[in-house]
């Protein structure tokens, strides 16, 4: 072999070995896959178990009452809230009325679907797709519970029988709000834990793996 041939040679294995170890940092850790995996199929319990809810106190209900939001449809005291709102000019409250309950569950079978074949895929960018869809839905759902809340606070009746000027009735969007004599709080329920807990797990997972490939870039 002459002189030429041996370094010539050497440049194109030094690039196969740096190919080699750059597909290996891309690589996530097993655990860090079946972690991804759960994660997604957490994301079911979206379907089944309430996501958001919101509580009303006031002195002539002492025991409360409260609204339930599911991925397809309101749960609770609805008609004792209807009622309510109908004094000061609020629209009801009906399924119907939101089209977002027909393809919420379909979107979030769609986060399980993405979820999983990130860990099947078990690559760092597959990692970080699932946490951008992640993050775009709870940005989407933050923003359409906000312009509903605000709609329905906002577009009152005029003929209705009890009017305070200047007041509206958003209900609060995350927390505490007082409105007129009734105390709201607006929290996540079972399924929006599960949602910002699973989040958490993915933005956890992406972070160590991206420290990982950091370090074995050195």
């Amino acid at each position: 072999m002459t002189h030429a041939t041996i370094t010539a040679s050497a440049p194109r294995g030094a690039v196969v070995v740096a190919r080699s170890l750059q597909d290996h940092s891309m690589r996530i850790k097993p655990i860090s896959r079946v972690l991804v995996a759960l994660a997604a199929a957490s994301l079911l319990l979206l379907n089944t178990r309430p996501i958001w809810r919101i509580d009303l106190s006031a002195p002539q209900y002492p025991e409360g009452l409260y609204l339930q939001i599911f991925s397809d449809r309101f749960s609770g005291d609805v008609e004792k809230i209807n009622g309510l709102n109908h004094y000061i000019g609020m629209a009801t409250i009906h399924n119907e009325m939101f089209p977002e309950f027909t393809i919420l569950p379909k979107v979030i079978l769609a986060l399980v679907a993405v979820g999983v074949a990130a860990a099947l895929v078990g690559r760092r960018w597959s990692v970080g797709g699932f946490l951008a869809a992640l993050l775009a839905f709870i940005a989407w759902a933050v923003y359409d519970m906000w312009s509903w809340g605000y709609d329905y606070g906002h577009n009152l009746d005029p003929h209705a029988a009890i009017k305070v000027e200047g007041m509206a009735y958003q209900p609060p969007l995350l927390g505490h709000k007082q409105l007129l004599n009734f105390d709201a709080w607006s929290l996540p329920d079972e399924g929006g834990w599960v949602l910002f807990a699973a989040t958490a797990i993915i933005v956890l997972v992406y972070f160590v793996e991206w420290r990982r490939a950091k370090a074995a870039a050195k």
